[in-house]
């Protein structure tokens, strides 16, 4: 979420909730926020990353002083390569203002060898078969915003909540109170012929897509289904019927309170429909739809805190049919096994959290991060003056189909960034290391971070990238919008400065078998907010990432684990049914090691993929 001033063609037509147009505006007073340009100018070719950050002091962390500007920056990275920068291009920038909301860049898709950029003037769509030497492969000027983007198959998706957006796509927005050239809802376009992207559908909602949530069903491949998370204003009645702005005790039909679920035929997305607009914040005694956190503080000394009456984001995983909504003053968790009808069936509050944005599950479905985006993204939650739980990640336990009362631990990036800099936990994305959690994280300005959270009480930071501000004089919005892992290289969406692409490099932290275990894990396509169950192939060096790991946490004996790679080196030059026996010898062995070892669990991990390898003769 960023919130930004706004075209205000309509205003309230109740007394009700404040809506997210209201809340930007009173954000950036409050706030005092300038968004103004910074120096330089964006250079259309250029490329590389730039310099980095002279070594500091020891104790000092690198990120702490940076040299602020646009597009010239000082930088600090570590345990990452930066492998190439791109800056937006013509017509998603605006040279006299980075800070413009209008040419904002928000969150990305991927497909194959594409990297779909949304933003608030429309999307970008990258080349990134070399990661070195991405190109801008097109774009697609449509404003609205946020341009949050998903793409399945031949088809695109695109959020719009803005009322400047437009059923045509045009540039010269609306200015009637209502009327039937805008658009507030989910886009679809037919990409088959990318360079000429057809709009084939466009789902109008009453409080426009903030975001929105491809699901698909394990059982009904014929459809997707897509979760509107609206946030902005309610449209009048006048220009979308059924539209009602009314709090709950005056319209039990108003469209507060609600998400709205599109069920898309893919062999006709054209005629993809509203289907539900479920009320799963709803009272489970009662039935009152108003049921979680009525919005204010938890008690002395803790933040106010949004009321429920809308999801920000909500994360499916469809494998475990499940889905974690972050929704203003609650996290919840739905059941998803008819994702045209999800239902709650929990719900947490955290007193430190002032709105709950987005939500990863790790890959064993057994803990949810939740994100807290203090001040709607655009302004500062990193100072050291800031408390470390808040602007941060929540990390919930989950045991059937429960989440914990409280969170086990909280992350946040711990360099503490200045009053010029908007910065929250934001988007991110799992890393495919066998046997741990470990996630990066887009933070605004407070840049790029890698962690891990395998022990949830004690998440561990061990890699970021980090730009000094955007003006080091005064508050602009910029800095990282997401960060996501995709095929080996980790991609960031820059809101004002473009896109960068990364690579993790070995550190004490993780080793070389462990990043190249995880670049075995391949998605032809990638919506971070549809959840992908990982899966690793049978492999050695999945094999020895375990290894290295059972050596990081001592699980076996230095003796044994020499023992166990010179096994896996012998059986990696024999083929056939020796490398069978050798492996099957090993798998026996680690069994009996198992029984003794503080981390019996990494060691049946181990013994699996072990005896997977036997069997299958599989080749690294």
């Amino acid at each position: 979420m960023i919130s930004a001033p706004p075209v205000r063609p309509f205003e309230r037509d109740d007394d009700g909730p404040g809506d997210a147009a209201t809340m930007r505006t009173r954000k950036l007073t409050v706030l005092a926020l300038s968004l103004t340009a910074a120096a330089g100018a964006c250079a259309a070719g250029a490329s590389g990353p730039e310099a980095p950050a002279p070594a500091r002091a020891a104790g000092t962390d690198p990120r702490v002083g940076l040299r602020g500007g646009w597009l010239d920056a000082q930088t600090a990275v570590s345990n990452l390569a930066h492998l190439a920068h791109r800056p937006p291009s013509d017509g998603f920038f605006n040279p006299r203002d980075p800070g413009d909301f209008a040419f904002a860049s928000s969150d990305l898709a991927f497909q194959r060898n594409l990297v779909f950029q949304g933003g608030y003037n429309g999307i970008q769509v990258w080349d990134i078969s070399d990661p070195r030497n991405p190109r801008l492969r097109t774009s697609l000027v449509c404003p609205g915003g946020q341009g949050d983007v998903s793409v399945y198959g031949n088809l695109l998706f695109m959020s719009v909540e803005e009322p400047r957006g437009r059923v045509d796509c045009g540039t010269q927005g609306v200015s009637a109170p209502a009327s039937p050239e805008r658009f507030m809802g989910v886009r679809i376009f037919d990409i088959s012929d990318l360079d000429n992207p057809r709009q084939v559908a466009a789902i109008q909602t009453c409080r426009g897509s903030h975001t929105h949530t491809l699901v698909t069903d394990p059982n009904d491949p014929a459809h997707v289904y897509v979760y509107v998370q609206g946030t902005s204003q309610v449209r009048p009645a006048a220009e979308l019927a059924g539209c009602s702005g009314l709090p709950p005790e005056r319209d039990p039909n108003t469209s507060y309170f609600r998400i709205e679920v599109i069920r898309v035929p893919l062999a006709a997305p054209q005629n993809a429909e509203i289907v539900n607009e479920p009320r799963i914040f709803a009272d489970a005694r009662t039935g009152a739809i108003a049921g979680l956190w009525p919005g204010g503080d938890h008690g002395p000394g803790t933040q106010q805190t949004a009321r429920t009456d809308q999801c920000h984001d909500i994360t499916a995983y469809p494998a475990i049919g499940l889905a974690a909504g972050a929704c203003s003053g609650n996290g919840i968790l739905l059941d998803i096994r008819d994702p045209a009808n999800p239902k709650r069936i929990a719900e947490v509050s955290d007193p430190n959290f002032a709105y709950w944005h987005s939500a990863t599950f790790n890959n064993d479905g057994t803990t949810v991060l939740f994100t807290d985006e203090w001040g709607g993204g655009v302004a500062p939650r990193c100072r050291d003056t800031d408390r470390p739980e808040w602007g941060a990640n929540a990390v919930f336990r989950l045991e059937n189909g429960k989440l914990a009362e409280r969170p086990a631990g909280y992350f946040k990036v711990p360099a503490p960034q200045t009053a010029q800099e908007n910065c929250v936990a934001h988007n991110g994305s799992l890393i495919p290391v066998p046997g741990r959690d470990i996630m990066v994280q887009a933070w605004y300005q407070g840049g790029i971070s890698v962690f891990d959270f395998t022990d949830p009480a004690n998440p561990v930071e061990i890699a970021y990238f980090d730009r000094g501000p955007v003006n080091p004089d005064r508050l602009t919005l910029g800095g990282y919008w997401s960060a996501y892992w995709y095929n080996g290289v980790i991609v960031g969406s820059e809101i004002g400065r473009g896109l960068d692409i990364f690579e993790l490099v070995p550190s004490e932290h993780l080793t070389r078998n462990e990043i190249e275990a995880a670049k075995l894990v391949r998605f032809d396509e990638f919506n971070p907010q549809l959840q992908p169950r990982i899966e690793w192939p049978a492999s050695f060096v999945v094999a020895r990432a375990y290894v290295d790991q059972l050596e990081r946490s001592r699980g076996l004996s230095a003796d044994r684990i020499a023992a166990v790679r010179g096994a896996l080196d012998r059986a990696e030059r024999e083929s056939g049914g020796q490398r069978s026996a050798t492996l099957t010898a090993l798998a026996a062995e680690l069994e009996r090691d198992a029984a003794g070892s503080r981390d019996a669990a990494r060691v049946r991990a181990l013994t699996a993929v072990v005896r997977d390898l036997a069997s299958s003769g599989a080749e690294d």
